[in-house]
């Protein structure tokens, strides 16, 4: 039986001792011994450092050491320096309101002080030596240092053991130190950083580019296996790179966005990633990412949080979009859109390039023979008689530098897969998969001016709403009726669905109303159409693609072939799954032990 609390004695109201309230504020900001090195590090960049060496004993516990090369802090300073809310970066709300550096809050030093044993070793250019000076005692002494500023942080909750019971392993608080100094790695590509744990070096980064760093950090894989992001939309610029739909894991474990150089976790971020890859990712997958999101520091708010990871956007909505089309642009072209090996030009006495007519196709037409929407250009008279085909595989074989980036094709296997020749091997084609895809983004682009046909509902659907969901639906009208559903209100706390998209006409009218309102109070409206507009549009694709089992010619597989070349996100189907694979020579000769 539970004890039964009794009711609180009469307290008077008191102010609390500031060592109380430094460790409630340490509670806010010093979770772990990354915490640490991610505030110190805050501190040294700000500082103007070019090189930053973070030291550890016991991952972090018994001693978190941050070294650097920046301006350092005067004599007459330092002990104003482990005062709460004490700072360099901010001397008014206004500054405040348009923050430009990692940190400002004036708590870190005071906060970790209150929890450890501290001391501070710092040198400006201006002194002939060092000063240090030893938090718990405020003891201030010369000291032997470089101009630059080490922070010393031993014993971490020594005084508080209860929150020390909670902290992990050492491998644990280690990896998660480690953590903390490649996120500012990953921002900072023009300073320096070395990561030692118990005398031993675990990291070391040099400066170099963003590209290079990318590679140090992450590894070459990432970088081979993504595409650069650059886009700009009125305010705002969206940097980086995107992993490729293959490279997705299973864990969101690789996803790194920056807002003016500061690494946070946000969901108006997250979100607008995701959705970009909705289209092709498979599953349940995570895609994996490093953005780079500058904008007016005057129009996000970095002070929401002690932690400084989470911000608030003035519109999150024109940010939303800007990310989101960011990646859209960045994977829309296909990887075999560009060729293996240069192209020369084409002369006047080679066979034109083959092309696929592009025709005005109702919607849901039934796409049953590839043939119909293949032809040649005019052929010139010294080509002859020559098909297209016999054309392509003589200017294929007549010049080794002119090659498909998907090959030409050579067979069909099963009635599933085309098999190709290019230039590094065989390429294995999913016929269905990547027809499907050439068909979706032909209907998408043939329904942007349109919008989904709605069926009005015999009897109205009505259910009880919050009142969030009825000023959604009240401001929300118009594009709710690009989706094909009619939402009005029957009083301050009810909703009726009176229309609904035709297609989804048997299912629960309730349900959909309820997520796409959801949706719609969160986020971008023009994402939330597109989405569900594009789910009735991948079903239609999916019965208008080339069947399995379907046996094409070599012409209707080389048409496939170069109109997968130039559709955008033809790597992958509408679902997701990857709709070509490369088998190359050296994988081929492996299999059959040649060489060895």
């Amino acid at each position: 039986m539970s004890a039964v609390l009794s009711p609180p004695s009469k307290r008077p109201i008191r102010e609390l001792p500031d060592e109380l309230v430094s460790q409630i504020a340490a509670g806010e900001v010093v979770e772990r011994p990354a915490s640490v090195v991610r505030e110190l590090v805050d501190n040294a960049l700000d500082a103007g450092a070019t090189q930053v060496t973070v030291r550890l004993l016991a991952g972090g516990v018994r001693l978190v050491s941050v070294e650097d090369d920046g301006g350092g802090i005067a004599r007459e300073e330092l002990p104003l320096a482990l005062r709460r809310h004490a700072t360099s970066k901010i001397t008014s709300l206004a500054d405040l309101e348009s923050v430009g550096t990692m940190g400002f809050r004036g708590e870190a030093l005071a906060a970790i002080a209150s929890v450890s044993e501290l001391t501070l070793l710092s040198r400006t250019a201006e002194q002939s030596t060092a000063f240090m000076l030893e938090a718990s005692s405020g003891e201030l002494r010369p000291a032997a240092r470089s101009v630059g500023t080490t922070v010393e942080v031993k014993e971490l909750f020594f005084s508080t053991p209860a929150r020390r019971k909670f902290l992990k392993t050492d491998a644990t608080e280690m990896a998660h130190c480690l953590e903390a100094v490649r996120r500012h790695a990953l921002a900072r590509p023009d300073v320096g950083f070395a990561v030692w744990h118990e005398g031993r070096l675990v990291e070391q980064w040099r400066p170099a580019t963003r590209e290079q760093r990318l590679a140090d950090v992450l590894g070459e894989d990432f970088v081979v296996q993504s595409v650069e992001v650059e886009h700009r939309m009125g305010p705002l610029r969206v940097t980086g790179r995107a992993g490729v739909p293959d490279a997705a894991r299973s864990r969101a474990d690789w996803q790194f966005a920056y807002v003016n150089g500061r690494y946070v976790r946000d969901r108006v971020l997250t979100h607008a990633a995701r959705s970009a890859y909705e289209d092709v990712l498979h599953g349940q997958r995570n895609p994996v990412y490093a953005l780079y999101v500058d904008i007016d520091p005057a129009r996000v708010d970095v002070n929401v949080h002690p932690t400084k990871i989470e911000v608030r956007f003035r519109d999150s909505r024109e940010v939303h979009q800007a990310v989101r089309h960011a990646i859209e642009y960045a994977l829309a072209a296909p990887r075999a859109g560009a060729p293996v090996l240069p192209m020369t030009p084409v002369t006047e006495s080679l066979p034109p390039q083959p092309v696929w007519r592009q025709p005005e196709m109702p919607l849901g037409h039934k796409v049953s023979d590839i043939a119909t929407l293949w032809a040649p250009t005019v052929v010139p008279a010294e080509a002859g008689t020559q098909s297209v085909p016999e054309a392509l595989d003589s200017r294929l074989r007549g010049n080794d530098e002119i090659q498909w980036p998907l090959g030409r094709a050579i067979a069909q296997l099963q009635g599933i897969y085309i098999l190709a020749e290019n230039a590094h091997g065989l390429v294995v084609v999913d016929m269905h998969a990547a027809h499907e895809r050439i068909v979706y983004e032909r209907l998408k682009a043939q329904m942007d001016a349109r919008e989904i046909a709605s069926q009005p509902l015999l009897i109205p659907a009505t259910f009880a709403a919050t009142p969030q969901e009825v000023a959604v639906a009240e401001s929300s009208a118009t594009t709710l009726a690009q989706l094909g559903l009619e939402i009005t209100a029957l009083s301050p706390k009810t909703l009726a669905v009176r229309a609904v998209p035709t297609t989804l006409a048997q299912g629960d009218a309730v349900e959909l109303a309820r997520s796409v309102l959801a949706e719609l109070a969160q986020h971008d409206s023009a994402s939330v159409v597109e989405r569900a507009r594009n789910e009735l549009l991948a079903t239609m694709a999916c019965h208008g693609a080339v069947r399995a089992n379907r046996r094409l010619t070599i012409d209707e597989m080389n048409a496939l072939l170069r109109q997968m070349e130039e559709t955008e996100r033809s790597d992958q189907c509408n679902h997701g799954r990857p709709t070509w694979r490369q088998v190359t020579v050296k994988e081929l000769d492996a299999l059959f032990l040649r060489g060895r």
